[in-house]
């Protein structure tokens, strides 16, 4: 068979074809008598053998050794070959995410983009001063008069960001931001790492709005108790009552404990909030159950409320007999005798 004919059976060109000879790859096995290259069947069969490996992503040199080194072992090429195509995917994906982001922010010409473009490198950097002034330069175009950081891309460094300066740059960026944060936020929430779901629920809880709120209220049932703590303490500072029983679990089990009981204390604004919140903290003390720590915390919790409640409960413990509830219950006491 002549090379025109290999060619248009195989879809391999003819030019092709001669490159293939050119490196030792493929050896037609005769010449007609007028010295035309003649292939045979087999010629034909390493053809298509050498266009199956270059599917494969295969370099020409590779192939050759594929198929005239008897010694060659094909396992370790085509791990090789995965993780080139793992890495070649990575960088292709981020490009693409790099590029949507600059879509997303809708330039108007190529200063737009150029500036899109330096800042998100910048939030990328390995230095905390340029990733601090990234952010704090991120104002959003009715600030500026610029394009501003797609809401995306904040979302993605407040979450990876370890350091609590530039943490705190970013959460101010994405509060002057506009809508998508909280979404994208409370996406993180879902995240496999604690520390990804704290940085998300820190930085919603910085943000305003409705949507941020409601997106605090259905973080008071996750399961991390972290989440739940944050949140609660967000919306306390919001007014929001339905928080009590999150923040009398925060008292019992002493994370936070300190903020929860303020929390508490702020939240008792008028006489019925006041006598729910201690009773709630009575019912923890009441428990069996409850360690001695944790009746030394919800002792304290009680200090600041006003009530009927608190002050009933403050008299029954300075007879506690756990000697370090009954010492803090009748100092308490003075305490609120004294105002």
């Amino acid at each position: 068979m002549l090379i025109g004919e290999v060619a248009r059976r195989s879809g391999v060109s003819a030019r092709m074809l001669r490159h293939y000879e050119s490196l030792g790859l493929v050896r037609p096995s005769g010449r007609t008598g007028s010295g035309y290259r003649e292939y045979r069947d087999e010629d034909i069969r390493r053809i298509f053998h050498i266009e199956s490996l270059r599917s494969l992503g295969l370099s020409l040199r590779e192939i050759g050794r594929a198929l005239d080194d008897p010694g060659f072992t094909p396992a370790e090429l085509v791990g090789d070959l995965i993780a080139q195509t793992r890495a070649r995917i990575e960088a292709e994906t981020e490009l693409l995410t790099r590029l949507r982001r600059i879509d997303a922010a809708g330039p108007a010409g190529w200063d737009d983009v150029l500036r899109a473009v330096a800042l998100l490198q910048a939030l990328g950097s390995q230095s905390k001063d340029v990733r601090q002034r990234a952010a704090l330069s991120s104002a959003p175009a009715s600030d500026s008069g610029e394009t501003p950081v797609p809401v995306e891309a904040l979302v993605e460094a407040a979450l990876t960001e370890t350091e609590t300066n530039v943490a705190g740059a970013l959460r101010w960026a994405l509060a002057r931001s506009g809508d998508g944060g909280p979404a994208l936020l409370a996406r993180g929430l879902g995240s496999p790492e604690a520390a990804v779901r704290e940085r998300a629920v820190r930085t919603l809880a910085a943000l305003s709005g409705e949507e941020a709120t409601a997106r605090l209220r259905d973080a008071l049932a996750h399961s991390d108790a972290v989440v739940r703590g944050h949140a609660a303490l967000a919306l306390a500072a919001r007014g929001e009552t339905g928080v009590i029983p999150v923040l009398v679990d925060m008292v019992v089990d002493g994370r936070n404990d300190t903020d929860a009981a303020d929390a508490l204390s702020a939240l008792a604004h008028d006489a019925r909030t006041a006598e729910r919140i201690a009773a709630a903290l009575v019912d923890h003390l009441g428990r069996a159950g409850t360690p001695p720590p944790a009746r030394g915390r919800l002792t304290q919790a009680l200090a600041d409320l006003p009530g009927p409640t608190a002050s009933r409960a403050l008299a029954r413990l300075t007879r506690d007999e756990d000697p370090a509830v009954a010492l803090t219950a009748t100092y308490l006491r003075r305490l609120r005798a004294a105002r």
